[in-house]
């Protein structure tokens, strides 16, 4: 009786020990959890002083120098908004912040024997170009994925734009709509043309490769089939979410 009473004291002792540090992990998820959060919701109202790519670069020791300067929505050319819509995630006003629809075709294609594209979300990139590191991890993605439906669930759609534009990288070093301005076109995001915001939206999938400066003919051709995109979804396509938006529930 006493070696049975002993064994099941220290099986006893074991699960609480397991229970008291599966405790701790819950408490510690949640408290991250919360604590990013409340860090999102904080930017919905206060902008990112800088960003987890830019810190990166900095940290890179690269011998040129960061260039970022923060400009409101309201400041940047509607056109430079629509392009990267237009490029980059033309479903932005419908889905949560991940498109399942695009996510369930890219696997597809790629069971189909087709290579596997992705299918991020402009509020996908914001959340990982804000938050996170560079990279092609499953573990990354799921992260990536969670951020982005608390962005969309705590933002409006124009302030994930609005972030999304001043934190992109536009080529080294460059960070946000208004650094890339100045640097390739001399004039400010406010004075961006049609074509021009087309040549930065055609560069943001590989910055470090493509150049606004130089546009490669596989630049070029990718301009010119944005032109068509934001011709086809019209001007007044993100004003008719914003206006959505912000109408009384």
């Amino acid at each position: 009786m006493s070696i049975r009473w002993q064994n099941g004291r220290k099986s006893r002792s074991r699960f609480d020990q397991a229970w008291r540090l599966l405790r701790w992990l819950g408490w510690g998820l949640a408290g991250a959890v919360s604590l990013m959060l409340l860090v999102i919701l904080l930017f919905c109202f206060v902008n990112p002083p800088t960003s987890a790519f830019m810190l990166g670069y900095q940290l890179s020791d690269s011998e040129r120098a960061l260039s970022h300067q923060w400009v409101p929505l309201s400041e940047i050319s509607p056109a430079m908004p629509l392009a990267v819509v237009a490029s980059e995630d033309q479903r932005f006003p419908h889905h949560a912040g991940v498109d399942f629809k695009a996510i369930g075709q890219a696997l597809s294609e790629y069971r189909a024997g087709e290579g596997l594209r992705g299918a991020s979300t402009i509020t996908q990139q914001t959340a990982k170009n804000l938050f996170l590191w560079n990279g092609r991890s499953f573990v990354r993605k799921a992260i990536e994925a969670v951020l982005a439906l608390g962005l969309d669930t705590l933002w409006p759609k124009e302030r994930v734009l609005e972030v999304y534009l001043n934190i992109a990288e536009f080529g080294p070093g460059i960070y946000g709509v208004e650094a890339a301005s100045q640097a390739y076109f001399g004039h400010s995001a406010q004075a961006l043309s049609g074509y021009q915001s087309a040549l930065l939206a055609a560069v943001l999938p590989n910055p470090k490769v493509l150049n606004a400066r130089a546009p490669t003919p596989y630049v070029r051709e990718r301009v010119a089939w944005i032109l068509t995109q934001m011709a086809q979804l019209g001007g007044q396509y993100l004003n008719d979410v914003y206006a959505t938006q912000q109408e009384p529930r």
